[in-house]
Formats: structure tokens, sequence, C-alpha cells
């Protein structure tokens, strides 16, 4: 929902300018212990992770970016948390180890077949705050329909996974065109999760002990407003901020589902999102290159975006396993 009293700010240019641009910056994640920011660009050619140090005082760049080449697409990484220099992570068919200082992948766990790869793959994911790796999946067919244009007679086949620390794998939800941006209110009662296609996003009512999901709802409607809800952190207070692709924005919304604020950028699809800096208060937020035929020459699409929001945000679990 949104409201006549959301406050719009015009945020300048990019953070961090990359040559070139990335093609979809996607899941940028912050280590405190080592002040180091790091994200995908899943669609270049290879894929790559990057790694940058930043400034523990002031969140500021220091020094340039490492760039990891990958064998195969990840399009979400996370931290593990007994394993300093692995991330757990969603390639296009399934799970994955990745090591941060070579790039070598992993194959843990094989969803997707590929003989399926042309009808679905993975997209981004979560862990929650028992350690338990949460990966939603693309419906590659419905994708070309864009927002709002899925046949009303087309259900989507995108299915979101839960991967446990001890290797079980379960089906939690099917039906998804374009899964994203999983994320925990604060008490771990409530996770949320986009449909970015749908342009929806999702609430459930969450079992920390046992991982179930139960009273799924909706929690946003954006299929008049317009905007794609994308990648999403959530504060200390609940406030979900979500990177709202095609709108050259991140909105935020409290716990009731009102927009509160949108976050206007020089980039038409802002793609994901993460709490970082020295206080945990301020968003980095990669972004993706506008591809359309109607893209604007000054479009900043591919670069890095940053806006201190002044709120602090809730950590990024790491997998347990």
């Amino acid at each position: 929902m949104s409201s006549e009293s959301t406050i719009e700010i015009e945020v300048g240019g990019p953070w961090l300018k990359l040559d070139p641009p990335m093609v979809l910056g996607e899941a940028p994640i912050f280590r405190p212990s080592d002040n180091t920011l790091h994200w995908n660009d899943c669609l270049d050619n290879p894929p790559e992770i990057h790694i940058l140090q930043l400034d523990p005082k002031t969140g500021d760049a220091a020094g340039e970016v490492r760039t990891l080449k990958l064998a195969d697409s990840v399009t979400v990484q996370l931290f593990r948390r007994d394993h300093p220099g692995s991330y757990i992570c969603a390639y296009y068919q399934g799970v994955a180890f990745l090591d941060e200082a070579t790039g070598e992948l992993e194959i843990v766990k094989e969803i997707i077949p590929t003989s399926d790869r042309g009808i679905r793959r993975f997209n981004d994911g979560g862990v929650d705050a028992a350690g338990r790796f949460w990966l939603a999946e693309i419906d590659v067919k419905a994708m070309p329909w864009g927002a709002g244009n899925i046949p009303k007679d087309y259900t989507p086949i995108g299915r979101l996974w839960r991967y446990d620390p001890d290797g079980t794998l379960t089906q939690m939800e099917s039906g998804l065109a374009c899964g994203n941006g999983i994320g925990w209110s604060p008490d771990n009662k409530t996770m949320y999760l986009n449909d970015s296609v749908s342009q929806i996003v999702w609430a459930y009512d969450f079992d920390l002990p046992t991982g179930n999901l139960s009273n799924k709802r909706i929690f946003i409607d954006r299929r008049e407003a317009g905007g794609e809800p994308d990648g999403m952190v959530l504060d200390f207070h609940g406030n979900l901020w979500i990177a709202m692709w095609g709108a050259h924005s991140v909105m935020c919304f409290d716990p009731t589902g009102k927009q509160t604020k949108t976050i206007k950028f020089t980039a038409k699809n802002m793609a994901c999102t993460t709490f970082g800096g020295p206080n945990y208060d301020e968003l980095y937020i990669a972004s993706a290159r506008d591809r359309s035929a109607t893209a604007a020459a000054d479009d900043d699409g591919g670069q890095m975006f940053r806006y201190k929001v002044g709120v602090k945000g809730l950590p990024k679990y790491e997998f347990a396993g």
C-alpha cells in the first residue's frame, strides 16, 4: 500500500562507479569483522563476485574492488558461521559452497536438473536466525511477460526451498514467478518473500524452532502502484527496505505495510540492498543496467549506491553448516 504522506528523498549519483558497469549487481552483504562488502554480478560473462574493503570509520571504499571469476552463475551468496572464507550460495541449479579466495564452486545439492535449466533457475535467498538457508526460484517462462502481464490462466512454477545445516532439503512454497527478497521480522515471527514479476510481497507466520510457514497473506501489493519488489532488508524497527526494480528507488514500508519513504536514485533498476557501515545504519545497493530499448543514455544502472538511513539494520544471518 502507499500513502499521501510518503517522504520522497533524491539521492545523487553512484557511490562506487564500476567500469564497465555490472550487468546485474546482486546480493550485497557486509562483514563487520573485517569491514568488507561482497556482492555479485550474476549475468556477466563469466559471472563474478566482487569484494571491497571499507573504511571502518566512514564506510567509504578503501582500495580497489577484488574480483573473482566464477564457473557458473551465483545469484546470492551468504557467509557461513563456522567456515571463514566460505560462502553458501545459490547457483542456477541449487546449493553450493564458494571459496572466497579462489572462486571455486563446490556443488552441495543440485535441485534443478540441467534439463530444466531453461524453465527454472535460482534467484535470491536468505539465512534465518537458526542458520537455515532459504532459496527461491525464477520461472524462466514468466519473466518475458513482465510485471503485471502474466496471463490469468498461467500458474508460475517457481519454488521456495529450505536447506538445513544437516543437509535436509524441503520445498516450502510453489507458484512463484520471480522469487526475491527473503527477510524476517525482528522477533522472527514473520517471514517476507517478494515476487517481483507478480509485484507482491508475501508475509507468512514463521516458526523459528521448526522453520515452518503458515498463514500466507499479501503484505504489499504493487500491481497498481508500480515497481517490482526486488532485494530487501529489514531494520530493528521492523521496517522493510525494498529495492524497487524499474522504479529508480528503494522504498521503505513500516510493519503494517504502509509505505513511508521513497529514496530515488539515478539508476532505473535498483536490485538488492544490505545494511553496513560503522553503525550498521547505511544501505549499500546494487543495481543493474537497463538493457531495454527505451533505456536512458544517462542511466547509472550497473553501479553501486549508498544511502544513510539513520536507523540500525538487522544483520544478515550466517549459515550454520
